[in-house]
């Protein structure tokens, strides 16, 4: 993983993200489809159960993960949560936001709980389509959103933007598909770019007077 091409667009390789949630399962079970083989191991409270096994043949590849939150109830006063309830708008917000960042990716989600919530996310525009969904019940000022793409060495960047006729502004910033909610020296310099540029062709243009410039603001 760390020669490949794994960290361009992914986080939490380094295996502490299925280690955590092992450790906070009271059951978890991973199954692989792989070779023409399936194989799977099970683990009880992060303790392994029995080592990996061949548990039939197949033509598909992939792999599933299952767990069971530990939670507190009766039967588990000594549970890690007080509610192994999952939240289906967090889990589909979270969902559709990656089919933006990850154009062409397929993600369909189902709620087996009774609820009959069965969505798929689709979006061959990727960020592009995430600005005209933030963008939907307000006023823009041209109908397509700005899309600039962009590679320096191993480092993809990607830029969706549109203006719309409020006043207050919605930045979104990823790195790596994670949600940066404190901004980053990526959103610093995509800031500072785009007022510099701004500003030089308000000066070109005879736009912006003297000593006159609109702060990044």
């Amino acid at each position: 993983k760390f020669g490949g091409e794994g960290y361009k667009v992914s986080g939490g390789l380094h295996g502490v993200g299925a280690s955590v949630v092992n450790a906070l399962s009271r059951h978890l079970k991973v199954t692989v489809y792989q070779d023409g083989k399936v194989y799977e191991q099970e683990y009880q409270r992060g303790k392994v159960l029995y080592d990996l096994r061949v548990a039939g043949e197949t033509s598909r590849t992939g792999t599933t993960i299952q767990f069971w939150p530990d939670a507190r109830c009766e039967k588990n006063p000594d549970g890690v949560f007080e509610t192994g309830d999952f939240q289906f708008n967090i889990l589909k917000a979270r969902l559709r936001e990656m089919a933006f960042l990850n154009k062409g990716i397929r993600i369909r989600f189902i709620d087996e709980r009774g609820s009959g919530h069965d969505r798929t996310f689709y979006y061959e525009g990727g960020i592009r389509e995430f600005v005209k969904y933030l963008n939907k019940n307000k006023e823009t000022l041209y109908p397509e959103p700005i899309y600039i793409e962009g590679k320096r060495g191993d480092t993809t960047i990607e830029v969706a933007m549109q203006h719309n006729d409020s006043y207050s502004e919605n930045v979104f910033s990823f790195c790596n598909n994670i949600h940066t909610v404190e901004g980053g020296t990526h959103l610093v310099g995509f800031r500072t770019a785009l007022t510099r540029v701004i500003n030089d062709y308000g000066k070109r243009f005879n736009i912006l007077k003297g000593d006159d410039k609109l702060e990044g603001d």
